[in-house]
């Protein structure tokens, strides 16, 4: 394992986002908020930083390409080092009174989990509102791909790096060169984060709040700049957006591209993307019959509250336009099952995926079969193409270290004196990148009460959520730093 290597990486992304602090102090002087010495601080500090660390870990000699083992050292380091500097606009403006906090909330945004510990989001200065939804942006396409976007040194062995980011079980590479990959997911991530903003902005928002909100939606974070959130638009124009494109950012961005290529069969013919709709369309209409005359007298009004909150647990954004606490308890219980579920692999989304979901399906049905004709030879598919025991293998392997961790996780949240809902469903929305929760972690409230030491577990959870466990947890097994 290289060290002053990995060092030297990590202090080149330091510098890069101390870099897009720029943004969040434009609208500082625009709105000459308190936000801006906080951030001038938090650039200053986080580009000097970067910069020191990349120039003392420098070496004159040829770098040669990233080992396996250093990708993942690299975007788990390289993660928790974007969370603490990310949390030093909230530090220096006094956001929080604890580093805990400021910790916290950077890592949810980061990791686009959208779980927040403000208890009133429209005090706070709009450049440090706007650098935490900024989070968010960067971090739903992933710090990392950008750095191999317009970082060409990290070329060489991208693939690594990409690999221990992006998240599924399998990485779709549309380009042979694993940086124009990057390039082009990153171009479409923009086409569609202008297009909603635009949406929105004709629908009655101010061009600050639309950008906040669309980094939101297209990250699938569910950070918002109002204290009830989506709820807070009463405009049924403004909620189908959202709505839309949180469902959009559900969907693999690999199909994206090839929709905007004018090749729509390939989306339709992907097994994915036909589950995932079918699932939103299944949910969908059960919440929606069931909450019409039970919440809302209106069918018009329960198809767009149950289209909205649906889609945005279902892909884990965590905007809310309810209190789907009040909700019949059978729509909870589909809320919840989408927690687990999440987006599409390649997506902004967290969970654990719909194509494991899927997978696992198929395989437990192939079990079932071998038990009728055990002579048979029978090898799960997806579409046409023969899915091996080796990627079958790692489902599983994920699927138990996933429910593992998440167990372990609510037994230490709840042994800090939590009560067993929110400690059940504030891990469950960390782990699974979502956001709120039931119980104290519900819609309308927020983690400013979960004691310290859950706190650390929570933020641990999002974490292994967002860079898919495995990138995380091997920096805890022994033999990773053996030769």
């Amino acid at each position: 394992m290289r060290w002053g290597f990995l060092l030297n990486i990590i202090g080149a992304l330091l510098f890069c986002i101390g870099l897009t602090m720029l943004f969040p102090l434009a609208f500082s002087l625009y709105y000459q908020d308190a936000g801006i010495m906080p951030l001038v601080s938090s650039l200053l500090a986080t580009v000097f930083s970067g910069a020191l660390l990349y120039l003392l870990t420098r070496s004159p000699e040829p770098t040669g390409p990233i080992s396996h083992r250093e990708g993942m050292a690299i975007t788990a380091l390289g993660w928790f080092a974007a969370g603490v500097f990310g949390a030093l606009p909230f530090y220096f403006g006094s956001v929080f009174a604890s580093p805990l906090d400021c910790l916290f909330e950077s890592i949810s945004g980061f990791t686009t989990t959208g779980a927040s510990v403000l208890t009133n989001i429209e005090a706070v200065p709009k450049g440090l509102l706007f650098w935490r939804s900024l989070t968010h942006w960067l971090g739903g396409m992933g710090i990392i791909v950008l750095s191999l976007a317009i970082l060409p040194f990290l070329g060489v062995g991208g693939m690594q790096l990409y690999k221990a980011e992006v998240p599924g079980p399998v990485v779709d590479k549309l380009r042979p060169r694993i940086k124009d990959t990057a390039m082009l997911l990153w171009k479409v991530y923009i086409l569609f984060s202008a297009l909603e903003t635009l949406l929105l902005i004709l629908g009655g928002m101010s061009f600050f709040d639309a950008l906040c909100h669309t980094f939101g939606t297209m990250a699938t974070g569910g950070f918002s700049t109002k204290n009830a959130s989506i709820a807070y638009y009463q405009s049924a124009y403004i909620h189908v957006v959202i709505t839309i494109f949180m469902l959009i950012a559900g969907i693999n961005f690999s199909l994206h591209f090839y929709l905007l290529r004018g090749k729509p069969r390939i989306m339709w013919r992907d097994p994915e993307f036909r589950f995932f709709l079918g699932l939103f369309l299944v949910f969908f209409l059960v919440t929606t019959v069931s909450i019409y005359r039970v919440n809302y007298q209106s069918f018009g009004a329960s198809l767009q509250y149950g289209a909205f909150q649906v889609a945005s647990i279902l892909t884990t954004t965590g905007y809310a336009t309810a209190d789907f606490e009040k909700w019949p308890p059978l729509t909870q219980c589909i809320l919840v099952v989408c927690m687990f579920i999440g987006g599409s692999a390649g997506s902004t989304g967290g969970g654990i995926k719909c194509m494991r979901i899927l997978l696992l399906i198929k395989h437990a049905y192939q079990e079932l079969i071998r038990l009728i004709h055990p002579r048979a030879v029978i090898k799960v598919k997806l579409g046409t193409q023969v899915v091996s025991p080796d990627v079958m293998s790692g489902i599983w392997g994920f699927f138990l270290l996933w429910l593992g961790l998440m167990v372990i996780s609510i037994f230490v949240v709840a042994a800090t004196g939590v009560d067993v809902l929110t400690s059940f469903t504030s891990v469950l929305a960390s782990i699974g990148n979502i956001g709120p929760g039931l119980g104290s972690v519900g819609p309308t409230d927020n983690y400013a009460a979960i004691p310290i030491l859950a706190k650390w577990v929570l933020i641990l959870c999002m974490l292994l959520g967002r860079l898919e466990i495995f990138t995380v947890i091997i920096l805890f097994v022994p033999e990773f730093y053996r030769k």
